[in-house]
């Protein structure tokens, strides 16, 4: 006789075979959305907005007069941060305006000596000329009286002062040709000097121009100007301190060229490639506010190998932990300004891996450049013209 199976066994078996097909089902499902959604993107949860910390520092020592900005507050480009007392660089500048004009004056006069340093060649050319006739004029007297010895006609002290006044006439000449040497050299030299070149080009009035164009520019260099726009952080700079070339004073952050550092484990930058789009979710916004983004490159190396302290692996304790490296994305400029972020705050970063990578497309919005310090020399130059013209004289 057959005993049936107790209700309670036939029960379970149909619990159990049904959570057996729920969990085929959950599986297929999961393999279903790992293919067609999961396995196109990365994402990662280690991801920090960066930015350029543009430093603020003097081109010349100084003390601090005035302080234009401090943190938080918003600076344009070419505003004025910091302001050095003038007082050296004032006087400075007079004392190379001054030197130019010397150096104007010095240099006019070589011009001017040229036509005088001639009129002496041409003094010097006659003196010779005139020195050759007297000794002519006494070797032709000594020469007669020579003659005139032997019948009496003369004496011998007459012999004597004709042969003295020979001598006297040589000497003459020798003179009168070292003295023609003498102009000559002056006038090549002073040719030399200012052949080719005109007083405003002369290699002396140009090195003075220099120093008042150095000048210049320290004057110009006590106001400090902002580099980019953005916002002032870290600054350190204090009324009445006295600064050196180079010292940092105050940081500025363009905020408008922020971008994101993304850390993937190593086992997830296969496929990302530089042009891929990805989207950013902010803890300071939440989920409310959605970044669009495009990967601009994978760094050259992991965080760990760019530590101040690199990890050293070589011992016999070994443990393997799974390395992070950094992927750059730039972030929309316009969803950027609507919504703000600042520098340090955390991101969650997802990456489409079926966007198109293209590298020739993107744009360097990272990079920056300023004409703050470009100086126009147009009103140096002017100030120097004056200075050459008012000491030409006539």
């Amino acid at each position: 006789m057959t005993v049936p199976a107790p209700a309670s066994t036939s029960t379970r078996k149909r619990l159990l075979l049904a959570t057996t097909v729920v969990f085929i089902l959950i599986g297929i499902l999961y393999a279903v959305w790992w293919f067609l959604y999961a396995a196109h993107y990365e994402s990662t949860d280690d991801a920090y907005v960066h930015g350029n910390l543009v430093q603020v520092t003097s081109q010349i020592p100084g003390t601090v007069i005035a302080i234009g900005a401090d943190d938080t507050q918003r600076v344009e480009q070419g505003s004025t941060l910091v302001t050095l007392d003038n007082s050296d660089t004032f006087i400075t500048l007079e004392q190379a305006k001054a030197a130019l004009a010397q150096a104007v004056r010095h240099t006019r006069t070589l011009f001017v000596q040229n036509d005088a340093l001639a009129a002496d060649v041409d003094m010097s050319q006659a003196n010779i000329e005139q020195a050759q006739t007297v000794l002519n004029k006494a070797e032709s007297d000594l020469k007669r009286r020579n003659a005139l010895q032997s019948s009496g006609g003369v004496s011998g002290e007459e012999i004597l002062h004709a042969q003295i006044a020979l001598k006297a006439a040589q000497a003459g000449l020798t003179q009168a040709r070292a003295a023609h040497a003498a102009s000559q050299a002056k006038l090549l030299t002073n040719q030399v000097l200012t052949s080719g070149t005109s007083i405003a080009h002369h290699p002396d009035v140009r090195q003075a121009a220099d120093q008042v164009r150095n000048a210049w520019l320290s004057e110009l260099r006590t106001h400090i100007l902002a580099p980019v726009n953005g916002m002032v952080a870290q600054r350190t700079v204090q009324l009445g301190q006295r600064i050196n070339p180079g010292a940092p004073l105050m940081t500025i952050i363009p905020l408008d060229k922020l971008w994101v550092e993304a850390n993937f484990k190593e086992n997830q930058i296969q496929h990302i490639e530089a042009g891929q789009t990805a989207t950013l979710v902010s803890d300071m916004y939440g989920n409310a506010v959605t970044y669009h983004g495009t990967v601009i490159g994978i760094t050259a190396g992991t965080g760990g190998a760019f530590a101040l302290l690199p990890a050293q692996n070589a011992s016999g304790n070994w443990i393997k932990v799974i390395q992070r490296v950094p992927v750059r994305i730039a972030l929309d400029p316009q969803e950027l300004a609507d919504h703000p972020l600042r520098v340090g705050l955390s991101m969650q970063v997802k990456i489409d891996l079926s966007s198109p990578s293209n590298d020739a497309s993107l744009t360097t919005v990272t990079n920056l450049s300023t004409q703050t310090y470009a100086h126009q020399p147009a009103e140096v130059d002017q100030l120097i013209a004056r200075i050459i013209q008012d000491n030409l004289g006539s």
